[in-house]
Formats: structure tokens, sequence, C-alpha cells
């Protein structure tokens, strides 16, 4: 079978990792990288041994498949460029600056007939997949995501960075559309939102709390799932997912069971998915709908933050 020739544009933290993830597939060709860096993109084109280049538009003719990993702000720039092209994109989340951008790729993608996925990983993630099976109706859900500050990924606040993540992840665990939204959060070190916690109210009456930090003294990957007389617990970093439910005994107790979760590389399981898809031309886990819905919550949520609104504000 033909191998896919895949590319990365933009080979910073992140998207040295979708590198290195390309040229460990068997099916895939990792064709070229672009990095503006001339230096650093020389120095990972001969430690993966594949071609640099500087400008995006030189991978055009080359690759059948491409990793968007640049700031948000060139997001829809670039993977306008080729999905338009007709080649099958992964684009970072989140997926870019305004909803219009994002109806605009999911439109032109349908009209290309080509994947576009979203960067959303956490659904790749063991401790939540081993969860998901076991659920019947959850009726709250908790998200709790902090790290130390770093001046990474300051392009964008803690909501569209952190919390995002989180906003994918509680509208699948409710199976349906978010209703109305209650936010707060606060400017410490950047200029954006470096700390916000949000309520959302779904039509089918789930509740979620979602809360982000980005100059925490600890980082923490924490989802928990309220359903029925069980509480589950994912811990996205350790990858290991719990069930807790009160003890036979008369006097109450909380007993914690492990679920069987077999840790794995989410970023590998991430590109394995959309390679997949591009081979057999289906719908990826986390399409361009998904990642749209993912933003839009973001938007409200910054937007009522912003404007100092505390009540609930409904969902457009």
């Amino acid at each position: 079978m033909k191998k896919i020739r895949a590319g990365v544009i933009g080979v910073g933290y992140l998207g040295q990792f979708h590198a290195e993830k390309y040229a460990s597939l068997p099916d895939v060709e990792l064709t070229g990288i672009v990095e503006t860096d001339r230096a650093r993109g020389d120095q990972i084109a001969r430690k993966l041994n594949t071609h640099a280049f500087t400008d995006a538009s030189q991978l055009l003719g080359r690759v059948d498949a491409v990793s968007i990993v640049v700031p948000t702000i060139l997001h829809h720039q670039v993977a306008r460029q080729f999905l338009e092209a007709g080649v099958h994109v992964l684009l970072e989340k989140p997926m870019t600056v305004t909803l219009e951008q994002a109806d605009d790729l999911i439109t032109l993608s349908d009209r290309k007939n080509v994947v576009l996925q979203i960067g959303h990983i956490e659904r790749f993630s063991a401790a939540i997949n081993s969860i998901k099976p076991l659920l019947r109706s959850p009726g709250y859900l908790q998200a709790e995501r902090s790290a130390p500050f770093t001046v990474r990924c300051t392009d964008v606040n803690v909501i569209l960075d952190l919390m995002i993540h989180d906003l994918d992840i509680v509208t699948d665990i409710a199976g349906a559309a978010p209703r109305k939204v209650c936010s707060a959060g606060s400017s410490i070190i950047t200029s954006e939102i470096d700390a916000a916690t949000a309520r959302i109210v779904f039509e089918n009456g789930c509740i979620a709390d979602v809360t982000a930090s980005r100059i925490s003294d600890e980082k923490k990957r924490l989802f928990r799932i309220f359903d029925g007389d069980a509480l589950y617990t994912a811990d996205y970093q350790t990858q290991k997912a719990f069930v807790s439910r009160r003890g036979p005994g008369t006097v109450p107790e909380f007993v914690a069971t492990e679920i069987a979760a077999d840790r794995r590389d989410t970023l590998l399981e991430e590109i394995k998915s959309f390679i997949s898809c591009i081979t057999h031309s289906t719908r990826p886990i986390v399409s361009g709908a998904e990642g749209r819905n993912a933003l839009a919550l973001a938007k409200l949520i910054t937007h009522s933050i912003e404007n100092n609104i505390s009540e609930f504000v409904p969902f457009p």
C-alpha cells in the first residue's frame, strides 16, 4: 500500500512531537517540515531524516496530509491553503480565532472532501475512554486543569489554551448541546485571562463545572463524572481511572476501585486516528464541527469574563 506523505507546519515545542510521531509510523512518509527558524528546522530534519522548508507553500504538491502547529492567529490562513489544495489537515486547538473562520474551514473541507481533524488530544486518553463505556446518565461533571506559569502559549487566554480541552470533553460526555453558561476569571500575569471557572448547563439537564489556571503551583489534569451512585475519576496525567461507590458497611464510606486502562501515547493515538480517517475515508473523532463547538463555548466564556457578566448567559 502506498504510504501517506505527511508534513508538519511549525516544529516548536509541540510540533516537533507531531513530526516524531509521523516519522515512527510504517504507513507514513514524513516528507517535510516547515519552520521559520531555519537552524531549528534543519536540526529536526536531520534528526528525522526529512526535508526542512521555511515557507508552508513549499509543501504544496509534496504532501497528502499535514499537521498545522503554528500560532492560533495563523490557523485559518495556513489550513485554508492546504484544504483548498485537497490536503488532509490536523489542526491544533484552538481551531481558529473566530467562529466565522471555523465555519469557512468546515465548509471548505466538506467541499474538497478532505479530512479536517482538530487537535483535542484528551479524546484519546486511556483514562477517559475506559470510563465512557460504563456511563449510564451522567448528571454532574467536574473538570480541573492547572499548570505553573510558562511563557509558552500566552498568545491566547487560559480558556483557549487549557480549558478548551475540557469544554470539548464535557460536551461529549454530557451528550447534549450547552444551554447556558456562567463564568468568572482574572488576569494576573499576562494581559489575557490567566485563571477561569465556568458552569455549563446542558439541554438535557447535565451540569459541568470547569476550572483552569496557568498560574498554579502544581500541574493537575482531573476529570470527575457523577453518574447515579457512582463517581468516576480520570487522571489525564497518570492515565489512571477509578470508580468510587458507597461501601457495604453501616458506617458511610467511599470505596474506590481502579478501572483497567492501558497507558498510551495520546499524541501518537491522535495522529494514528487521523491517518486511519484518511485511509478509510471516515469521520474524525474530533472533526471541525466538534472543534467549532469547543471554540464557541470558549468564546462565550471569554466574553462573559471580559465584560464582567456574572449571571448566566444563553449559548447561541
